[in-house]
């Protein structure tokens, strides 16, 4: 399935790295795309979108659902 999350908070190259590793934690499976400057992460994972907004959450970033 794929997941688009708004991250309002992403700016940089940095953020972009902590959150490719918070999906990976949740599924090393998991595809991701991220777009800085659209503030949008791009989700290809079987398990359902809020597993990975509460991983985001634990790493200091915000986010929820986004229509593709």
């Amino acid at each position: 399935m794929i997941h688009h999350l708004s991250v309002p908070d992403i700016s940089c190259a940095h953020c972009a790295e902590t959150i490719r590793k918070a999906v990976k934690g949740v599924d090393a499976g998991a595809s991701c795309e991220i777009d800085i400057q659209g503030k949008r992460v791009q989700l290809t994972s079987e398990l359902p979108p809020t597993d990975f907004i509460e991983a985001l959450e634990e790493v200091g970033y915000s986010s929820f659902l986004a229509h593709g």
